[in-house]
């Protein structure tokens, strides 16, 4: 059986980013927990995360905000780490994900159990 990490994970360059795709994977409310938690606590592993959808729907959810450019993953032993692409994503829309973070305030609350890796 393959491992998981057999297949290369894909994340857009910056010049891909497209905004539209960014603001739909973030109308999500896990998608926007998962960002304001990565903003507040970088570098943390997926199996970290409070799981209150079972682990396929928050591998989607991941895949989703990676395949969109909000989120970078990579590989470390048997865990997968997430880290927010913050920087590149201030470099090409600037403010975006301050406004986000901002009005996220009261809408959702970054998960409180989720272990550093």
């Amino acid at each position: 059986m393959a491992s998981r990490t057999s297949s290369p994970l894909v994340h857009p360059d910056m010049d891909d980013f497209d905004l539209f795709k960014i603001m739909s994977a973030l109308t999500d409310e896990t998608r926007l927990t998962i960002v304001v938690t990565l903003a507040a606590s970088p570098g943390l592993a997926c199996s970290g995360f409070t799981q209150d959808v079972t682990p396929s729907v928050l591998t989607r959810h991941f895949r989703v905000l990676r395949e969109a450019g909000v989120i970078r993953q990579h590989d470390v032993g048997t865990r997968r780490i997430n880290t927010l692409r913050k920087e590149e994503l201030d470099q090409r829309f600037p403010g975006l994900i301050d406004l986000v973070l901002k009005e996220s305030v009261g809408r959702v609350t970054p998960y409180t159990n989720a272990d550093s890796a």
